[in-house]
């Protein structure tokens, strides 16, 4: 049997509510929690302070009402607890870098970049994707290896309007999908690991570094693929999870316990579910925002889970829909910690 709990609300109102909040992680140094908003005009970066006992945020905003939340913030003015840095690219994925303090590595909408926390300046490492292909795709996310390998994924435009309605007949009859799977070393080789992705979203690894999943958001797919740890190498790709078959949902990001779980936020339903190692879902957790896009550990025990979100601009949505702010979830295990980039 599914269990079935209710996640909560908002634990901290941002006064501006995210367009579409990306890329949670959380550094325990010095307990914060750090996304991007990712069509904010301009691009931002958020780091938000957090007692890491509680997960609560050091300087809570109680704002309890989301129609005056939204309108405080007419200016991108930090407060307190709550750094914004506005960036000149777009960022849609970070992750800190190993031995080299305020700086992440990044996924931009062309490549990697390396991201200055203290100045919001991106230097370009290695352009992927062609100028003249800019409108056909862009990068989504990306999570980094046992072996501080950086490892992200494209979603391409042309198919990604079949968000909710994809069926089989769709890559035939628009094209065939181009998104593409890419692995970048720390010596700054990029290698393409997989192709025909549509939306590549939550890559992780169990455990023991033995499996390798992604999702595809639009096709609405989990796969799983046999990693080589060593050589960085996938194979045997297959369907772990088909969420048509299991009430729908887009599965965004992903975080995995200690235990081989995963944790999938469900964009468009208002759910994180939790499968087991063997494709089995064990648990689903409703939140208060319908466009949940990615999870993240926190906490000194790491297990709490932090979730972000998308501001859901529908004409028919819920007026008490809280999309766009940032939600937590004490649960009963530990998560694996986020590996950083060797490089």
């Amino acid at each position: 049997m599914v269990e079935a709990k209710y996640g909560g609300n908002p634990f901290y109102m941002l006064n501006r509510p995210c367009v579409l909040g990306e890329a949670p992680i959380y550094r325990e140094s010095d307990s914060t929690l750090h996304y991007v908003d990712v069509f904010h005009d301009p691009p931002q970066l958020h780091i938000l302070s957090l007692d890491p006992t509680t997960g609560d945020a050091l300087y809570p905003n109680d704002e309890p009402d989301i129609s005056k939340a939204i309108s405080l913030q007419k200016d991108n003015v930090s407060i307190p607890g709550l750094r914004v840095l506005n960036l000149k690219e777009s960022i849609t994925v970070q992750c800190f870098r190993k031995g080299i303090e305020n700086s992440y590595i990044c996924a931009y909408h062309q490549g990697v970049g390396f991201l200055d926390e203290k100045t919001g300046e991106m230097e370009v490492a290695k352009e992927l994707i062609p100028l003249n292909e800019k409108h056909l795709k862009r990068f989504n996310d990306g999570a980094v290896d046992c072996k501080g390998r950086f490892w992200l994924a494209e979603i391409d435009f042309n198919l990604k309007n079949f968000s909710g309605k994809y069926s089989e007949y769709a890559p035939s009859k628009h094209g065939k999908a181009t998104g593409k799977l890419w692995r970048y070393d720390p010596n700054g080789d990029a290698t393409t690991m997989d192709e025909g992705i549509i939306c590549g979203n939550g890559l992780g690894w169990s455990p023991d570094n033995k499996i390798f999943y992604m999702n595809d958001s639009i096709p609405q797919l989990v796969y799983a693929y046999d990693f080589d740890s060593e050589t960085g190498n996938i194979s045997n790709k297959r369907v772990f999870v088909d969420r048509k078959l299991e009430g729908g949902g887009e599965p965004d990001g992903m975080v995995v316990d200690i235990d081989g779980n995963l944790w999938i936020s469900m964009f468009g339903i208002s759910s994180v579910a939790v499968y087991n190692p063997n494709g089995e879902l064990i648990k689903t957790l409703k939140f208060g925002a319908k466009k949940l896009t990615c999870p993240t550990w926190g906490g000194k025990d790491h297990n709490i889970m932090y979730v972000v979100s998308s501001y859901d601009t529908d004409e028919n949505k819920d007026e008490n829909d809280y999309g766009g702010q940032l939600f937590k979830y004490h649960t009963d295990t530990t998560g694996l910690r986020k590996n950083e980039f060797a490089g």
